[in-house]
């Protein structure tokens, strides 16, 4: 599929798919859209609720890599310990990552955004002392990870181009794979979406959205 490189309304470059007129991030902000939905609602509310030890997130789009690297950016003053899951089902090409900006414009190291990229598929890897990445290729359907993480960033393609991400069944696979307690974050704030959380056991939340949306969706598997 064609993708095209675009600036957004922050600065930060994205990828854009002409074909579905869809882009990896937020016209109005790639950085700030990933840094108001999945690290102030997701990482740190998370931390905020719970002993600040040890993370494992797990990523429904690894896409660019741009959430992963805003994560280890954010910790990286810490001793908390990330264990860090990236899926996707069509990696991007590391020529295509090269032409992204967000060491720039994050005032972080171009090596450390790349090294995200260059690991191994499917290989364990350590980035550095504190944050552990496994990038396995694989269809979200296809999840059957049980009480495994304390976090997951969903940030599929909309539901306008691939509604099949956004069902019961793939949310229920979401619900199994966290803890007790454990958080899931999202840019959309579709009613279907909303619903289809609450089906599968979600407590959910709206929370005002990033700009250009003007909400987006918390949930919460019980303890």
């Amino acid at each position: 599929m064609k993708r095209e490189y675009i600036t957004t309304g922050d600065g930060s470059v994205t990828i854009h798919l002409p074909e579905w007129n869809e882009q990896y991030h937020s016209k109005h902000g790639a950085i700030v859209e990933a840094k108001h939905v999945f690290i102030k609602h997701g990482l740190q509310f998370w931390l905020e609720n719970n002993p600040k030890e040890s993370v494992s997130i797990l990523e429904i789009g690894f896409g660019t890599g741009l959430n992963a690297f805003l994560t280890q950016i954010e910790l990286s003053q810490t001793n908390i310990k990330i264990e860090y899951t990236g899926v996707e089902a069509y990696p991007i090409d590391l020529l295509e990552i090269e032409r992204l900006n967000y060491p720039e414009m994050l005032n972080a190291s171009q090596s450390d955004f790349l090294r995200l990229h260059q690991t191994i598929w499917e290989l364990p890897s350590e980035i550095d002392s504190n944050f552990n990445l496994l990038k396995r290729k694989q269809f979200f359907s296809e999840i059957k990870d049980i009480d495994t993480y304390t976090i997951i960033y969903f940030d599929a393609f909309g539901a306008r181009v691939q509604p099949e991400l956004w069902t019961e069944a793939v949310f229920k696979n979401m619900f199994i794979a966290l803890k007790p307690g454990g958080v899931l974050v999202t840019y959309s704030a579709k009613g279907s979406v909303r619903r289809a959380m609450q089906a599968v056991g979600f407590a959910v939340e709206r929370l005002p959205g990033p700009p250009g949306k003007r909400e987006m969706l918390r949930a919460v598997k019980g303890v």
